[in-house]
């Protein structure tokens, strides 16, 4: 298992694993995510297995702490240093899933962020997914300040210090 920085070529693969993981309604558009690999280099990083994509992590890094729905529509600039690392997806091929991929993007994801000095890792998350991130070192911070897709999301933070 090899893990990259996102390109351009990963696109397709990369919308062909979010479809998979995701409601329409959840899902990053094409246009979105071409928007993600233009402005978030080195905060886009994709697994790959035998030069299959497999899965991939990707947010910004803000000084808000935790991810607003307006940052899905509209992609902020990540701050050089410090902030807050957040992560908008984080999406295994299913065919993949329950052998460590999602806390190997988590990991490489953290180192990332504590090279740049970040306070935190931040995310939103579906009840169900909540225990995942729980055994990654996450906190659950109750329910997120979020309509998106119409669903109830939790803020969960790792602090990185």
């Amino acid at each position: 298992m090899k893990i990259t920085d996102a390109t351009l070529a990963d696109l397709p693969e990369i919308l062909r694993i979010e479809q998979l993981g995701f409601t329409a309604e959840e899902a990053g558009t094409a246009e979105q995510y071409q928007d993600r690999l233009a402005r978030l280099a080195g905060t886009f990083l994709v697994a790959k297995e035998k030069h299959k994509l497999v899965g991939f992590v990707v947010g910004a890094a803000t000084q808000e702490p935790y991810v607003a729905d307006w940052m899905f529509e509209h992609t902020p600039t990540s701050l050089p240093t410090g902030g807050h690392q957040l992560i908008y997806t984080i999406a295994i091929d299913p065919a993949y899933r329950g052998h460590g991929l999602g806390s190997r993007l988590l990991v490489a994801l953290q180192e990332r962020a504590q090279n740049a000095h970040r306070e935190t890792l931040s995310l939103t998350s579906l009840e169900r997914n909540v225990p995942f991130y729980l055994k990654n070192g996450f906190e659950n911070h109750g329910v997120a300040n979020s309509t998106h897709a119409g669903e109830v999301w939790f803020n969960l933070v790792k602090p990185l210090y």
